[in-house]
């Protein structure tokens, strides 16, 4: 489903062509870095490497062809180098892809070569990443838009970067975009599952409550179903145990990502921050086929048991500006996802200035 606006013609193929036409361009290039992003993709991509190694060239041609100004990734898994200092215990440089191996020079040199070639090549990319494989973040932006900012950490603070890579936030003249890799709920009551995403949530929460004077487009693996109709077999999920374990409160039970606890921090978060889910807000029915980011394994219990776990929520400011947001995988076969077990999502936006004042088609 798509909303109609007769848009004005945004010319994104400018940002990617290599070169003017004319050599006296300044005036016309100062126009088109001064324009905001309007198309976002993100996709958890379960590993960038062996989407490079194994699936390239599909997922280049659906860039291609959809053209996003922003891709926001998760689970990079590209570890990050080590700091300038000799000591193995200082801190990881995560902004950096390790290379002081043999193998993960190799690595690098293979995904940079990958990045450089169209139609990456026209996009600029900051990197968080963990200290191994695991998590980490990415977050491409066409060479022609200006952020004002790049941070890496909920808290803004300059120099340094979440635990495993988990956010980049990048600041634009109108808005601001965050890309995250929630946290996995996990499924017992112990420091590195239900408590650590407790606390993320609490910080997510207070986050969007002390940055609301500007618009705030939030995309990635969010790592929750909101409601019954995000999941395509809702008694299967929320009953679902490891290994027989049964948490100490009822609000835990269930899969990761399901379970009431998650679901209502997840309503509240949206609530008191004005937030919209810009895929629900244009869906309003259950979609069997292509209504679910994540999938189960083909292969066992999991085999058609699908989730929503991957959004674009904005602000209430922009919902009316919301063109499209779809999910780009479907079918329980992974067809779309390019070999993650996560299909791409997309966000078209209609240009603020000029919403206002056009009708509908």
């Amino acid at each position: 489903m798509k909303r109609f606006f007769k848009v004005v013609e945004k010319d994104s193929d400018k940002c990617s062509k290599k070169a003017k036409e004319n050599d006296n361009k300044n005036e016309e290039e100062e126009k088109e870095t001064n324009k905001e992003p309007l198309k976002f993709m993100t996709w958890n991509a379960n590993s960038l490497f062996l989407r490079v190694k194994n699936n390239w060239s599909e997922f280049s041609n659906f860039i291609t062809t959809f053209d996003p100004d922003v891709i926001a990734i998760q689970e990079v898994r590209m570890p990050a180098a080590s700091s300038s200092s000799n000591s193995k215990s200082a801190p990881k440089n995560q902004a950096e892809i390790k290379d002081d191996t043999n193998s993960s020079r190799e690595e690098k040199r293979i995904l940079m070569r990958a990045l450089s070639n169209p139609p990456f090549g026209n996009y600029r990319v900051w990197w968080s990443l963990a200290d191994s494989k695991y998590a980490g973040t990415a977050l491409f932006v066409k060479k022609c838009f200006k952020p004002k900012s790049v941070v890496f950490h909920l808290d803004k603070i300059a120099s340094k970067h979440e635990p495993d890579g988990r956010v980049i936030l990048i600041e634009f003249e109108t808005l601001r975009l965050l890309n995250t890799y929630v946290p996995n709920n996990g499924w017992k009551e112990e420091a590195n599952s239900f408590q650590r995403r407790r606390k993320w949530d609490k910080r997510i929460l207070e986050f969007v409550n002390q940055n609301s004077d500007k618009p705030l487009i939030w995309c990635g693996d969010l790592n929750v179903s909101h409601e019954e109709i995000d999941v395509s077999h809702p008694e299967f999920f929320s009953t679902a145990k490891l290994n027989g374990y049964v948490p100490p409160n009822k609000e835990d039970y269930g899969q990761p990502g399901f379970t009431l606890a998650e679901r209502a921090r997840f309503g509240t978060i949206l609530r008191e921050g004005k937030l919209v889910d810009a895929y629900r807000f244009l869906h309003k029915d259950k979609d069997m086929e292509q209504g679910f980011s994540w999938s189960g394994n083909p292969v066992g219990r999991y085999r058609g048991k699908r989730m929503r776990i991957d959004y674009f929520i904005v602000s209430e400011k922009l919902k009316e500006n919301i063109i499209a947001c779809e999910m780009h995988g479907q079918g329980i076969e992974l067809q779309g996802f390019y070999g993650s077990d996560h299909c791409p999502v997309t966000l078209e936006l209609a240009p603020s200035s000029n919403s206002q004042n056009e009708d509908p088609i």
